[in-house]
């Protein structure tokens, strides 16, 4: 990375770190605030309540210590100890001061006015979910895969459509409006866990031709601006550090993360050649990461292997519940429980992907630069 940019890059997590205004950020990097929509799709580190909708889902964090730094200390179905990478993006991207509301709360608690409030964008990530639709049903009983939460941004569209009554309006809205896709992990772990290391390059090749017909789906129901968080390195998480006799990280699921990384760059690039005005920005989580975990005190981190909050070695054996060790200062830490970042870790990403320079960690632009693209 050329001097210059390496020189923002260290003043962006300087600014995460010590809590320079929003201002100060936008004036020294040319960033920018959108008034467009944004739709959120993803799993645990973009959901921010849909699973609290579902009945008889056991991936769930609206209980302690999730959300202790949140307002009010209140666990809404962050997994983290306040905001998340969700919150975080559309905080810094848009006018919001937090994520869009759930899909679900819409529907279920706003009902006279659900369509306006669509205007501004809505979340439909679900903890536990994939881009398979298999992934996380039989582990959590019930989530709300990939497929369904683009199924739901239909149902979205036709609100939208029914509201505003010409073809054009809507149309503008929605090619203008910003899609953040978080997902992904899950899938890699099931793969995992269910022992079939053979068959490692089918899977990979289908897991990314899966995520692009979704992506494709997502483009016929009008999306253009395509904001994309792609897999970290998981083998790093605490979670995977306790069931490692070493301790280390597990380098099989590293491996398939960056696998699954490449692939989305040729998929990506080729996107934006085949679909009329498909613009992305793609965002190398794994990079982001190992650069924490390989220079912890550079960025301004204590602890970057064992979790906040949890139980067991590495506090990576059980989740985040009253009983578990629980942490004093969670901005010492990179992680807040068995997989997820801490606030401060999510800021510190969001920052990065937002506003940083050159394509070490995102591609072939910022998603600043992605909400102001015609």
């Amino acid at each position: 990375m050329a001097s210059a940019r390496r020189n923002l890059l260290l003043f962006v997590i300087f600014v995460a770190i010590n809590g320079v205004t929003l201002r100060t950020v936008m004036a020294a990097t040319g960033g920018y605030k959108t008034d467009a929509a944004i739709f959120i799709f993803g799993d645990s580190t973009a959901d921010v309540g849909t699973n609290n909708h579902l009945k008889n889902c056991t991936a769930r964090a609206d209980h302690r210590y999730h959300g202790i730094d949140f307002p009010f200390s209140k666990p809404t179905g962050r997994y983290s100890n306040g905001k998340n990478a969700a919150d975080q993006i559309a905080k810094l991207l848009g006018n919001y001061k937090i994520s869009p509301p759930p899909f679900l709360s819409l529907l279920a608690t706003h009902k006279s006015t659900f369509k306006r409030n669509l205007l501004r964008g809505a979340n439909f990530a679900s903890a536990g979910s994939g881009i398979f639709s298999a992934t996380g049903q039989l582990s959590f009983h019930k989530v709300i895969c990939l497929e369904e939460q683009i199924q739901q941004f239909a149902t979205v569209r036709q609100a939208i459509t029914e509201l505003l009554d010409s073809p054009k309006a809507v149309d503008d809205l929605l090619q203008n409006s910003i899609y953040i896709l978080s997902i992904g992990s899950n899938d890699l772990i099931e793969f995992e866990l269910a022992g079939q290391p053979g068959g490692r390059d089918k899977f990979l090749a289908k897991l990314t031709e899966t995520y692009a017909e979704h992506l494709a789906d997502l483009y016929e129901l009008g999306a253009r601006k395509f904001a994309i968080i792609d897999i970290p390195p998981i083998g790093c998480c605490p979670a995977a550090r306790a069931y490692n006799a070493t301790g280390g990280c597990m380098q099989d699921l590293n491996d398939n993360a960056r696998s699954f990384y490449r692939s989305m760059q040729s998929n990506l690039a080729r996107f934006s050649l085949v679909f009329k005005g498909f613009k992305y920005s793609l965002g190398n989580t794994y990079a982001m990461t190992m650069n924490v975990i390989d220079n912890p005190r550079g960025n301004r981190f204590k602890e970057v292997k064992t979790a906040c909050c949890g139980s067991g070695p590495f506090n990576g054996v059980t989740g985040c519940e009253v009983g578990a060790n629980l942490c004093a200062k969670r901005s010492d830490f990179l992680f807040w429980d068995q997989f997820h970042p801490t606030e401060t870790a999510s800021e510190l990403a969001a920052l990065t992907l937002v506003y940083g320079e050159g394509s070490e960690y995102v591609t072939p632009m910022n998603f600043s630069s992605l909400a102001m693209a015609a």
